[in-house]
C-alpha cells in the first residue's frame, strides 16, 4: 500500500479513514489494513520527528526501529550465524546489541564493524565496553578492495555468516556493497540492505527528490534480479494471535536470503 494522501482516525467510532488520489476508503481500526495506513502515518511522523534518535543499547546510542531490532534478533536466534558482518558503526549500539545476542544464547560468534570514519570517542567507548571481546571494527570504505580482502581474512571456513548493510545508503554504494559481501553469506542467512524506508521519505525533512529510487530497496530488487542463488523473502512472524499482516519497518525489501 503506497502512502496515503490523508488519513483520520475517529476513535469514538473507531474507524480508520483513508484517502489516496481522491478515493476515500472507511476501515475498522480492527482492519489489518487500517494498522498498515496509520503506520505508514506513524514512520513518516517518526522520522520527522527523529523518534529512531531515542534510544540506546547497554549504554550506547542505537539508531534503529525497534521492530526492526526485534525482527532481527529473531532471525538471528533461528539462523544462529557465528559471525555478523555489519557495514555502518556510528555509535556502536548495534555491534553491541549483536555481541550481546550471542552472549545470551552461550556461543562463540562475533561480530565485525566496518566503518569510513570510527570516530575517536566512539571507538574509545565500543572497546571499552563489556562485550567488545566478540567485537572486531574495521575503519575504511565497505567497498574498497584492500577492506573487502581484510573481511575476507577475518571469516573462517566453517562461519555462518550474516550480513548486515547500514552505511551509505545510496542506490549505488548498496549494490556495490551487495556485490563485495554477498558471497559470504551462508545458505539459508541473509545478506539484509537496510533503510529502504527512503522511498516514501521524499519531501521530507532530511530527505533528498531522488530518494524514489536511490535507496537501498532499489538495490536489493535489482540484485536479486540478477542473483538467481538469492531470494528476497521477509521473516515470518515467529508469533502472530492478531490480525496484524504487515511489518512496521525501515527495512521494505531488505531481506535477501541466500537459498539453501
Amino acid at each position: 500500500m503506497s502512502r496515503a494522501n490523508r488519513i483520520v482516525i475517529d476513535t469514538d467510532s473507531s474507524e480508520v479513514t483513508v484517502i489516496e488520489g481522491g478515493v476515500e476508503r472507511k476501515l475498522q481500526m480492527a482492519d489489518p489494513a487500517a494498522f498498515e495506513a496509520v503506520s505508514k502515518a506513524w514512520l513518516r511522523v517518526g522520522w520527522d520527528a527523529k523518534h529512531v534518535y531515542t534510544f540506546t543499547w547497554l549504554g550506547r546510542p542505537i539508531i534503529q526501529l525497534p521492530e526492526d531490532l526485534l525482527r532481527i534478533q529473531e532471525v538471528i536466534y533461528a539462523v544462529k550465524p557465528t559471525l555478523i558482518i555489519e557495514t555502518g558503526v556510528a555509535h556502536g549500539g548495534s555491534l553491541i546489541f549483536y555481541a550481546g545476542l550471542f552472549e545470551a544464547m552461550k556461543t562463540s560468534a562475533r561480530v565485525i564493524g566496518i566503518d569510513i570514519e570510527i570516530r575517536l570517542h566512539n571507538r574509545r567507548a565500543i572497546e571499552e565496553h563489556e562485550l567488545f571481546a566478540r567485537i572486531q571494527l574495521i575503519e575504511g570504505s565497505s567497498v574498497a578492495p584492500a577492506i573487502v580482502a581484510q573481511v575476507k581474512s577475518l571469516v573462517r571456513a566453517d562461519d555462518r555468516v550474516m550480513v548486515i548493510l547500514d552505511s551509505n545508503h545510496t542506490k549505488a554504494h548498496v549494490l556495490a556493497e551487495l556485490e563485495a559481501y554477498a558471497p559470504f553469506v551462508s545458505a539459508g542467512s541473509y545478506i539484509v540492505a537496510t533503510d529502504g524506508i527512503m522511498q516514501d521519505l521524499v519531501g521530507a525533512p532530511r530527505s533528498q527528490p531522488d530518494w524514489s529510487d536511490n535507496n537501498p530497496a532499489a538495490a536489493a530488487d535489482e540484485f536479486a534480479a540478477s542473483h538467481p542463488e538469492f531470494e528476497h523473502q521477509d521473516p515470518p512472524f515467529a508469533f502472530n494471535e492478531g490480525s496484524v499482516r504487515s511489518m512496521v519497518t525501515y527495512w521494505p525489501r531488505a531481506w535477501l536470503r541466500r537459498r539453501a
